[in-house]
């Protein structure tokens, strides 16, 4: 079985766009987007609106939590004053521009997608099997990541929310990946990022394909949103 898998799109319908493009020489078996449609960018409506279109399954990201339900907190646990200002502006501005109807779609997104693969257990989330919001950084003690597998009975996780790429072999054979960011990746290399995960009589073989787009157009659309002009460098870089 293949599987592929993208999420952390933030508005950044030039990336979307560019994956969609890209994903479609795989020839999945499943395509699944992990959540987080809007926030950062200048284009929410668009972003839904094409998932929307093609019937993608999607899984309810943090942001598209805060946006669905105009919440007053996005759940993104900034660390510096700096990071809490901007993402609350960039909730505020999301809340406002995102259409009554795209708000209702946001609500009515996944907690989770599950396959079976043969004798394994797939669990696709956006943070952690635990909570929505919850990061899952390649370096998480392996006990405490085993611990939120066990909770979800998953030889393989898939998840994001994190934005940086992985795939990780625990003790016992089981798999953790991440798949990266389409619109706002934080690993340096600003090009959009997404996972194909080959699932066969027990192998695992998981890819991480890059795929350029017009960052610049992204960006741009940003600094003339009113949105905070870090968000547009962001896109540029691949660092935030």
């Amino acid at each position: 079985m293949r599987i592929v898998t993208f999420s952390d799109i933030h508005a950044n319908i030039h990336a979307l766009d560019a994956v969609l493009a890209d994903l479609a020489q795989h020839k999945a078996d499943h395509v699944v987007c992990l959540g987080d449609l809007v926030g950062y960018g200048a284009f929410p409506n668009e972003v839904i609106f094409r998932l929307r279109e093609l019937g993608v399954p999607t899984i309810q990201g943090n942001y598209d939590d805060g946006v669905g339900y105009d919440r007053d907190d996005c759940g993104c646990a900034y660390r510096e004053e700096e990071e809490v200002q901007r993402g609350q502006q960039s909730l505020l501005w999301h809340r406002e521009h995102v259409t009554a109807e795209n708000k209702a779609f946001l609500r009515s997104l996944l907690p989770r997608v599950e396959y079976r693969v043969g004798g394994l257990h797939v669990v696709l989330v956006h943070g952690s099997p635990r909570r929505t919001n919850e990061y899952l950084f390649q370096d998480r003690l392996e006990s405490s990541v085993i611990r939120l597998m066990d909770m979800a009975a998953a030889d393989i996780l898939v998840c994001g929310h994190t934005h940086l790429p992985y795939h990780r072999i625990l003790s016992g054979g089981r798999h953790v990946i991440n798949d990266g960011s389409v619109g706002k990746p934080k690993d340096g290399d600003p090009r959009a990022c997404y996972a194909v995960i080959d699932v066969d009589n027990g192998k695992l073989r998981v890819q991480f394909p890059r795929v350029e787009y017009d960052t610049e157009a992204a960006a741009r659309a940003i600094e003339k949103s009113g949105l905070p002009a870090e968000f547009a460098q962001h896109i540029r870089t691949g660092i935030s």
